[in-house]
């Protein structure tokens, strides 16, 4: 198929779906069709067939493929989405759209740029094993987060909990971050180990926001505020 074929057969998609405002058809025997997407839904917490609202599809000039955004809503808890997609071809004249990637409600698998990559990719994959349901895992990928975080601030320490006290002695955390990472530590150790126990979704949760909240503190917020109080030097003291 030539590029002229190619061009003419995505126009003819992006028209189609460009036209397709409320995205259901009723046949002749009065069989309604309803356009559905999947997506993964933050408020089931699970994949589902979402109702497509709207959509447009739009092309790249870096992609030969065309890319559409939608706007679908939750069978179940009737919650709006908002969601990426791309078409792939799968054969010869074969074409599928992808699953749509939600953009809204924001991902909470969104790790900051600032955080090390060490640390970033043992973050991405505590995000993934949850999503996942592999709770287990993902306290394994929480405590290795943490580990990389002191392996970045002293390559020569070897255990977590020899790195958190020394980030502790050192002030880079404090005696309540110190707690949260002891508890990512013995979970770690548990996850990681042969064992009847299971590390449950509840505890999963809150495993991973404890880890993520010392990667901001450590990385993030520490940055901020280093910033804002260069900001600061050579403003005047305040009257009051």
């Amino acid at each position: 198929m030539g590029q002229h074929d190619v061009d003419h057969r995505h126009e003819q998609s992006a028209a189609h779906h460009a036209r397709g405002i409320h995205f259901t058809k009723t046949t002749s025997s009065g069989e309604v069709f309803v356009n559905q997407q999947v997506i993964d839904c933050p408020r089931c917490d699970a994949k589902v067939a979402a109702v497509t609202k709207a959509e447009v599809v739009f092309r790249d000039d870096n992609d030969p493929y065309p890319q559409k955004v939608a706007l679908v809503v939750c069978p179940s808890c009737k919650s709006p989405l908002v969601g990426t997609s791309e078409e792939l071809q799968v054969g010869h004249d074969e074409y599928e759209w992808m699953s749509l990637y939600r953009v809204w409600p924001p991902r909470e698998d969104r790790v900051h740029q600032s955080i090390p990559e060490i640390v970033q990719i043992s973050l991405h994959e505590a995000h993934s094993c949850f999503s996942a349901r592999a709770f287990s895992a993902c306290a394994v990928m929480c405590g290795r987060a943490i580990e990389g975080l002191c392996i970045h601030h002293d390559p020569k320490l070897r255990t977590l909990a020899k790195g958190l006290g020394a980030l502790k002695t050192s002030g880079v955390i404090d005696t309540r971050l110190f707690e949260w990472g002891e508890a990512l530590r013995k979970h770690r150790n548990l996850g990681a180990h042969a064992t009847t126990e299971r590390v449950s979704k509840e505890d999963a949760r809150d495993l991973l926001d404890f880890a993520s909240a010392i990667c901001d503190y450590v990385f993030v917020l520490n940055e901020k505020f280093e910033r804002f109080r260069a900001r600061q030097k050579g403003v005047d003291e305040p009257l009051f």
